[in-house]
């Protein structure tokens, strides 16, 4: 009777929609109740007809006996895709294409120590030439602006001297005389005559071309045979293929001997000047590799000149460093950071420093080309870093990495691969 009463109660609460599993109830009054713990709520059914805690139920069961199985099964088949790094990766050409990704072969080479400066872009001396007046002039007319790129022979500023006018002046009249005792002949003019003539027209010859005028523009002026021409006004030309980087004068202005009207320049090629310290200097040489990083930029270059007197202020030696500057990268006045490799140097595998990352894990990796657009992580030791270069062991000489762009494949290896289709 008391196991009837026991029973009417438990599927009372069942009909109210409560799960109850008699295995999980902890609170034992005595035998009976132990009896009853086995009893599963689907012998009602028949009785009440209760839907609802059929549902509920096996929703009970689903959380206490199915819910680490099904966790597993999600682990499997959804986190292995996300969770996990792919192994390797392929692209397509578009795909590297548009990423930026370039590869290289890797080859052995030496790696000297780092040693690094603060520098300043300037001119390059070899590459420059001052133009400036070797009389007093008038600026008459100007034909570049600054920044103007210039050919050699190209025409810069027009002038007027008047001890240029004085010299063409003497100039063609040296010419007449040298041509009409030319015509007499020495059979005529004694032969002092003939010399003196030839000496006069060389020497007023000589004096216009050193005021400035060039033996193109000397003999366009002989040429007219009109003394009206020596107007004393002449061109001064550029001496190379350069840009103009300063101009500093106005038309009209009286100018000095030696005033300088432009500098031009060949800024494809310029110099970095760093300073360093006796005990660094000692440990580089004319030649030596540099790096000269500019913002996030690197650039190659070499030193080509070392100074041998110490700066009286800062007590170091200045050192040029050559670097080209094709896209106009750097400009004069420009400070940058330099890295020049010193003379003890040691052997490996050199490879760009963005070529180089680390691994979830820790270690540093570069990504190799296992077959055509396809790569995988290869982990290596770090020897040595030079500005943008560094030294490696891990890899053989001859193997294919990417060079540029190995974040992009990283990133791509970290989402667990991607479908080189773009699906």
């Amino acid at each position: 009777m008391k196991n009837r009463l026991v029973l009417l109660i438990l599927l009372s609460l069942a009909s109210s929609g409560i799960a109850f599993a008699g295995k999980g109830h902890d609170h034992k009054e005595d035998d009976g109740m132990d009896d009853f713990s086995g009893i599963e709520i689907e012998e009602s059914h028949d009785d009440h007809g209760d839907e609802g805690h059929q549902h509920k139920e096996e929703g009970h069961g689903h959380k206490d006996d199915g819910h680490e199985e099904k966790g597993h099964d999600h682990g499997d088949g959804h986190g292995h895709g996300h969770g996990e790094a792919a192994s390797d990766a392929e692209l397509s050409a578009d795909q590297r294409r548009m990423a930026g990704i370039e590869t290289m072969k890797v080859k052995s080479q030496s790696l000297g120590d780092a040693i690094t400066a603060p520098g300043e872009v300037i001119l390059n001396a070899y590459r420059t030439t001052k133009v400036t007046p070797r009389t007093p002039a008038q600026v008459i007319k100007r034909h570049a602006r600054l920044g103007d790129h210039v050919k050699k022979g190209q025409p810069l500023v027009t002038l007027s001297s008047v001890e240029m006018a004085e010299s063409q002046g003497a100039l063609m009249k040296a010419h007449t005389e040298l041509r009409r005792v030319e015509k007499l002949g020495r059979k005529v003019v004694s032969e002092k005559r003939f010399v003196t003539a030839q000496i006069a027209y060389q020497q007023a010859f000589a004096k216009v071309k050193a005021y400035g005028m060039t033996e193109k523009q000397i003999k366009s002026l002989i040429k007219t045979g009109d003394a009206t021409h020596a107007t004393g006004e002449f061109r001064l030309l550029s001496f190379q293929n350069g840009t103009v980087i300063s101009d500093d004068f106005v038309v009209g202005e009286l100018i000095e001997p030696g005033y300088e009207l432009m500098t031009i320049s060949d800024e494809s090629v310029l110099w970095i000047e760093a300073r360093l310290t006796p005990e660094d200097t000692a440990r580089i040489a004319v030649g030596s590799p540099a790096q000269v990083q500019i913002g996030k930029r690197w650039l190659s270059g070499k030193v080509t000149r070392e100074r041998h007197t110490l700066d009286e202020t800062t007590r170091t030696l200045a050192v040029h460093i050559e670097v080209a500057n094709k896209n106009d990268e750097i400009h004069p006045g420009q400070f940058v950071h330099v890295v020049i490799e010193g003379n003890n140097k040691r052997q490996g595998i050199v490879v760009p420093v963005e070529a180089v990352l680390r691994s979830p894990d820790g270690d540093w990796q570069v990504f190799v080309e296992t077959a055509q657009d396809r790569f995988e992580p290869r982990e290596v030791k770090i020897l040595k870093t030079v500005g943008n270069q560094i030294l490696i062991e891990g890899i053989a000489e001859g193997t294919t990495i990417v060079g540029k762009g190995a974040f992009f494949v990283q990133s791509q290896m970290a989402k667990g691969g991607f479908d080189p289709h773009n699906h």
